[in-house]
């Protein structure tokens, strides 16, 4: 694969995760530079030209909204630079929990920013593990939705454990669990919370059996870590005898590093979507950066992603 073929660009905060794709690539990192100005705003600039390229800007959109925004400038400056075709790789698609109208005069944050990339001159995006895998039908253009399981689950196999049950959360969750749950032909466990207010959980109850189990439970995010370690502590209570969590992203929101610290967590696996800047030993990331350099060169030359799916 020819570097000369497309040009990798990478945002402020996710360039950690693009120096990581390159080296799978084997092609240096796209020269980009970001200017800030004292009251906050901020202008990108493009140090080698771009023009008739396809070019691939890594970056993810967890808070704050300098992120989003250094992403529509990048957008920007790449059509106005003449590239041929401009493609967003959103390891973490952020606001995507806006995803409905569930109470009246709210927005729907996941539908306003993927307008707002189209409108900025994206034709293809290219994401990780959405909140709801129907936002991808927000978007007019290619949405290419790749999942962690490809890197979950063998890690999940290399811990051989006896006796593995795959749980999850919430019930919303069910989905994704089950899949896992079939492919590792174990069992699955529910767990059934109540919330009043975001962020809080009121209640949680178990559905399933856990009993001398090695539990291992699943989301898609994990935020303030509220419903994860309650859920961990629930398992225990039940007679448990471990519990592991797995999640896609890891925006981990004080006080959540303190609550998995304290909680009977034996570990909290994420993928690097999102980098971890906390102090909690129990916190492990597993690189998706080969997944999605793989799912770039396909693009790239045309071809298939769905075999890189285990499920």
């Amino acid at each position: 694969m020819e570097s000369k073929q497309f040009l990798v660009f990478s945002g402020t905060k996710t360039r950690y995760l693009a120096e990581k794709i390159c080296a799978a690539l084997g092609q240096p990192l796209g020269n980009l530079v970001i200017t800030r100005f004292a009251d906050g705003e901020f202008s990108v600039s493009y140090e080698e030209s771009i023009r008739g390229r396809d070019v691939f800007l890594v970056q993810s959109t967890f808070p704050n909204s300098d992120n989003l925004m250094e992403l529509l400038l990048m957008i920007d400056a790449a059509k106005r630079a003449s590239a041929r075709t401009i493609n967003a790789v959103i390891p973490y698609f952020g606001w995507a929990r806006q995803d409905r109208k569930d109470r009246p005069r709210v927005a729907i944050g996941a539908k306003l920013v993927a307008d707002m990339l189209s409108v900025a001159g994206v034709h293809r995006v290219i994401t990780m593990d959405l909140h709801a895998d129907q936002e991808q039908g927000f978007f007019d253009i290619p949405v290419d939705h790749l999942y962690a399981s490809s890197v979950m689950l063998p890690y999940i196999q290399s811990l051989n454990l006896e006796n593995l049950v795959i749980a999850t959360p919430d019930v919303g969750g069910s989905k994704r669990a089950s899949t896992y749950s079939k492919f590792l032909q174990c069992p699955l466990v529910l767990c059934n919370k109540t919330r009043f207010r975001p962020n809080e959980v009121a209640h949680m109850q178990i559905i399933g059996d856990v009993k001398d189990a090695n539990v291992v439970l699943l989301d898609d995010i994990v935020d303030t870590a509220g419903t994860i370690t309650k859920a961990a502590e629930l398992m225990m209570e039940n007679g448990a005898r471990s519990v592991r969590a797995i999640a896609s992203h890891c925006i981990m929101s004080d006080p959540a590093s303190e609550r998995v610290t304290k909680s009977p967590l034996v570990e909290m696996v994420f993928t690097d979507s999102i980098p971890y800047h906390g102090n909690c030993t129990k916190v492990k990331q597993i690189s998706a950066a080969e997944l999605i350099a793989s799912t770039i060169g396909r693009v790239q030359n045309n071809e298939s992603i769905s075999d890189q799916y285990l499920i």
